[in-house]
């Protein structure tokens, strides 16, 4: 009889691995192959023409990590990430806490919530630069009819400021869903807690900072490692607005590495920054997965 049921417990077994082997042939062909393949670009000197490759160690990481533009593109990028995040974050937990309550309309409000998000990226770059267009963008005809500026503002012309509109733009189109992975959270507390909350004398704050906050604890970590991920190789709305201008004040490491391999051909020293960037990301993430770790 034991020997009738281990044979059934391996032919499942077998079975199992069966249905399993194309997905992760699939998985091994699409995930792991480029993977190697960057690695290898990145010990290499690679002639643009013929892509024939030369093992060269080292060499490409040496030369981007002693680079200073690869480090000012990293400070931009850091930059970019952390205020985008960190806006994105408390705006998105602001916005679904409003959400969550009780009013007429609220379906409506949500779904108007929910439009930034539905329009594309190049199109929401797009809107945003003729919006913030110095001559006949609307941002600045507002001001001047409000009074706030005499004539209208160079958004687009000084680096600095010019990184923080892109900053604004990237908020304006992911708020929606921060927002809507938060609120979906909030709706799993449970009402028994609140009530609890309210007759233990709570206020709305500490409601929010004793109740709501811990339990959605969990996907707060998941919007912080996913906006994080996404900000960090944050690409198109930098192509489509500034193409890392001007003098350079957007160039974030993606659109670093773009130029490096599509405008310079240099598909080693690419691939050696896209490999330092998975890294940081890596990093990046078990980080915050050990500041925001469950306790046993």
């Amino acid at each position: 009889m034991l020997k009738k049921w281990n044979r059934i417990m391996a032919k499942e077994k077998n079975t199992a691995y069966l249905m399993a082997f194309p997905a992760a042939v699939i998985i091994i062909l699409l995930g792991v192959v480029p993977i190697l393949y960057v690695i290898w670009l990145s010990l290499s000197n690679v002639n643009p023409v013929t892509m024939e490759t030369e093992f060269i160690g080292l060499e490409n990481y040496a030369d981007t990590l002693g680079n200073l533009d690869f480090w000012k593109s990293m400070g931009i990028t850091f930059y970019f990430t952390i205020i985008s995040v960190v806006l994105q974050l408390f705006l998105g937990v602001c916005v679904a806490l409003l959400l969550n309550q009780e009013f007429k309309g609220r379906w409506l409000v949500r779904t108007l919530c929910l439009l930034p998000w539905a329009v594309p990226t190049l199109v929401n770059a797009n809107l945003w630069k003729w919006m913030l267009n110095t001559s006949y963008g609307i941002v600045n005809k507002l001001l001047i009819a409000m009074g706030i500026v005499d004539e209208g503002v160079f958004w687009l012309g000084h680096p600095f400021l010019t990184l923080n509109c892109v900053v604004v733009v990237d908020t304006w189109r992911m708020l929606p869903m921060v927002m809507l992975m938060l609120l979906a959270a909030m709706q799993t507390v449970s009402k028994a807690t609140l009530e609890a909350a309210k007759m233990d004398g709570a206020g709305a704050i500490k409601r929010v900072l004793n109740v709501y906050l811990p339990s959605i604890k969990p996907m707060i970590l998941v919007v912080l490692v996913l906006r994080t991920i996404q900000a960090f190789r944050v690409f198109d709305i930098i192509f489509t607005m500034t193409k890392g201008g001007p003098d350079n004040g957007t160039m974030t490491i993606s659109f670093y590495t773009y130029q490096e391999i599509y405008d310079y051909l240099n598909y080693g020293k690419g691939a050696a920054i896209a490999l330092i960037i998975l890294i940081a990301m890596l990093i990046l993430s078990l980080i915050y997965m050990q500041l925001l770790k469950e306790k046993d």
